[in-house]
């Protein structure tokens, strides 16, 4: 079976090296959502796949930390990084270009990850991240499923180089959750959402 939650949120970018030349050398802004497709072929203690209230707290976090917010590409001209960041409190720089495509590999791999470290405790069982999908616009979306996300032709992602501005990280409930990820700190359910 598999269940999907929407997220949504409003973020600007520019991508570097795509053919429209308004994309390439503009900031410009989407109202992005997301759509996190978990799948597993059993259900927990309440008959449901992973309760959609669990996701309300570190999952919903790391998804808002893009909201309104600018993502960026440390691969980018230094001048431009700094100029953004002096500029924009709210800020995540990704060692991708922030395109739909490497935003649905990105988010695959936070939450993936997340996931995997996230003790359950209401017999939530082999529960996995089946896909994401990024809209950009209402036409157009990127979908991410597991191999896209680590795939080699496509570039690896490195987790430990995705940088979340201080701003970001304050809104976060624990500002020290990505540390924790990328440490890979367990991380317990609550029994009640």
């Amino acid at each position: 079976m598999i269940i999907r939650k929407l997220f949504k949120f409003e973020n600007a970018h520019v991508v570097r090296g795509c053919s429209s030349v308004k994309c390439r050398s503009s900031v410009h802004g989407h109202s992005y959502k997301v759509e996190l497709l978990f799948e597993s072929n059993f259900l927990d203690n309440g008959q449901m796949v992973y309760d959609f209230g669990l996701m309300k707290q570190n999952m919903k976090a790391l998804l808002e930390s893009f909201d309104h917010a600018i993502a960026l590409w440390n691969g980018d001209e230094e001048s431009y990084l700094h100029d953004m960041k002096k500029h924009s409190a709210r800020w995540v720089e990704l060692p991708v270009s922030p395109s739909a495509e490497q935003f649905s590999r990105v988010i695959f791999l936070m939450i993936d990850k997340l996931l995997l470290l996230t003790s359950t405790i209401n017999g939530e069982k082999e529960v996995k991240l089946h896909s994401v999908i990024v809209h950009e616009t209402d036409t157009g979306y990127a979908q991410c499923f597991k191999h896209d996300a680590s795939s080699e032709q496509m570039g690896k992602i490195e987790l430990e180089k995705i940088i979340f501005s201080d701003a970001v990280r304050e809104d976060w409930g624990d500002s020290e959750l990505w540390e924790k990820i990328k440490r890979e700190v367990q991380f317990v359910n609550p029994k009640e959402v």
